[in-house]
């Protein structure tokens, strides 16, 4: 799978201190420095809060099982997908151990790759867009927003961008586990109604 090849070639480049990372960091002081409204690029961050994104996948669960008629382990797996992103993200920062841009500072906290605000964000919307509707303008949307908040935490000097695009990739992976489960449910399902298929004939 490409987000896959893509993670790995982002992650041997951030841990080997590879020319990759250097123009990481380069674009980062960049565009960390960049004019544009902190206020905006602090909220876009924010968006990729755990008491942010949680409570919207909550809710768009909540809505997919009582009134879209989902059965009730489509939930279940969202939540299960949505707690994979720490028991991924936590042991990767620490194995990484990756220091932070200037505006984080050094310290105990060391260990920004990959983003577990982008991670988390990625992975909650797209749960909730999963459970709501497959939609091409959905899906547009859901792309947007993510992109904004990889901006806003980049601008904001939380993360540097490879960090960002290291947690979309392994956001694709999770989707994509997601994405499956619920269509082989969806595939095992009768329509209400419907009659058990003919036996073959002699």
């Amino acid at each position: 799978m490409l987000s896959l090849v893509l993670f790995a070639l982002v992650t041997w480049q951030v841990a080997g201190h590879g020319p990759l990372r250097a123009l990481d960091e380069r674009v980062g002081r960049a565009a960390a420095g960049a004019a544009f409204p902190r206020a905006v690029t602090g909220f876009l961050a924010d968006l990729g809060n755990a008491s942010v994104a949680v409570p919207v996948l909550a809710a768009a669960a909540l809505w997919a099982v009582l009134r879209r008629g989902r059965p009730w382990w489509h939930a279940l797996a969202a939540a299960l997908a949505m707690a994979a992103v720490p028991a991924l993200v936590v042991p990767l920062k620490t194995l990484v151990g990756r220091p932070g841009p200037p505006a984080m500072g050094a310290g105990p906290h060391d260990g920004f790759f990959p983003s577990g605000h982008t991670a988390t964000a990625a992975v909650a919307y797209g749960a909730a867009l999963l459970l709501l509707t497959r939609s091409r303008r959905a899906a547009t949307g859901y792309v947007l927003l993510n992109a904004a908040v990889g901006a806003g935490l980049v601008h904001r000097g939380y993360h540097w961008p490879l960090d960002v695009l290291g947690s979309w990739c392994l956001a694709v992976l999770v989707l994509w586990c997601l994405s499956r489960a619920l269509s082989r449910g969806r595939a095992g399902r009768r329509p209400r109604g419907g009659r058990a298929p003919a036996p073959p004939g002699r």
